[in-house]
C-alpha cells in the first residue's frame, strides 16, 4: 500500500544547499569581473589568483553542487511517490524515473520537467481540474533558466579550453559570467519551485493523512 511521506525536511535541505550554490556563483562571478578588469593576468601561473584561489573555489562549488543534486533528486523522488498516492493515473512515468531521468543523455532536457508537471498536477487540491493559464509559469521559468545556464556554461568551458590570447580568455570570461548570472537566477527560481511544490503537498497531505490511516 502506498503511503505519504513528509518532504518538508528534505525541502529545507535543498533550499539551504541552493542558497550555498548562489553564494559560490556570486563569488566566482566576482572573480570573473576581477579578471576582466585586471590590466595584467597570468592564467598559467599556479601561484596566481586565477591559478590558486579559483581552483579552490571551483572545488568547493563542485562539492556543494553535487550535494545539492543528490538531495534535490531524493526530494524529487519523494514528491513523485506522494503524487502516485493521490493521482497515479496522471503519472506518466514510474517513481524510478524521478531519479534516472536526470542521467539520460538528451532525455534529461525534457523528461524531468514532464515528471515535475505530473507531480504538480497530482499535488493540487483537484488533480483533474483544468490547468490554469499561468499555473506552470514558475516551473517553466525555472526549467528554461536551468537549461540555458547549462548551455552557456558548456560554451564558456569550451571557449576556455580553446583560448590562447587575452582577448579569447576575456570573451570566455564574459560567457562564464553570464553563466553564473543564469545559475543564480535558476537557483532562486528552484528555491521558489521547491517551496511552492512542497507547500502544495504538505497542505494536501494534512487533509489526506487521517483518511489514509
Amino acid at each position: 500500500m502506498l503511503t505519504l511521506k513528509n518532504p518538508n525536511g528534505l525541502s529545507h535541505a535543498v533550499v539551504a544547499l541552493l542558497a550555498g550554490n548562489i553564494v559560490f556563483d556570486v563569488l566566482l562571478g566576482l572573480i570573473d569581473v576581477r579578471s576582466l578588469t585586471a590590466e595584467a593576468w597570468d592564467y598559467s601561473d599556479p601561484a596566481s589568483f586565477a591559478g590558486a584561489n579559483l581552483h579552490v573555489a571551483y572545488s568547493m562549488e563542485l562539492t556543494v553542487y553535487v550535494a545539492t543534486a543528490i538531495v534535490f533528486i531524493i526530494w524529487f523522488h519523494r514528491l513523485r511517490k506522494n503524487a502516485g498516492v493521490w493521482a497515479a493515473d496522471l503519472q506518466r512515468r514510474t517513481p524510478g524515473y524521478a531519479i534516472g531521468c536526470w542521467f539520460i543523455p538528451f532525455g534529461n532536457f525534457w523528461i524531468p520537467r514532464a515528471i515535475a508537471v505530473d507531480i504538480w498536477r497530482a499535488s493540487r487540491w483537484e488533480p483533474y481540474a483544468a490547468e490554469g493559464k499561468r499555473e506552470l509559469t514558475l516551473l517553466n521559468s525555472w526549467w528554461t533558466c536551468l537549461l540555458v545556464a547549462n548551455i552557456v556554461n558548456w560554451i564558456s568551458g569550451k571557449m576556455y579550453e580553446a583560448a590562447e590570447t587575452r582577448e579569447a580568455y576575456d570573451t570566455a570570461t564574459v560567457w562564464s559570467l553570464t553563466g553564473y548570472l543564469l545559475d543564480i537566477g535558476a537557483a532562486v527560481l528552484a528555491i521558489l519551485f521547491v517551496r511552492r511544490l512542497t507547500s502544495m503537498q504538505h497542505r494536501k497531505a494534512t487533509g489526506m493523512i487521517p483518511a489514509a490511516q
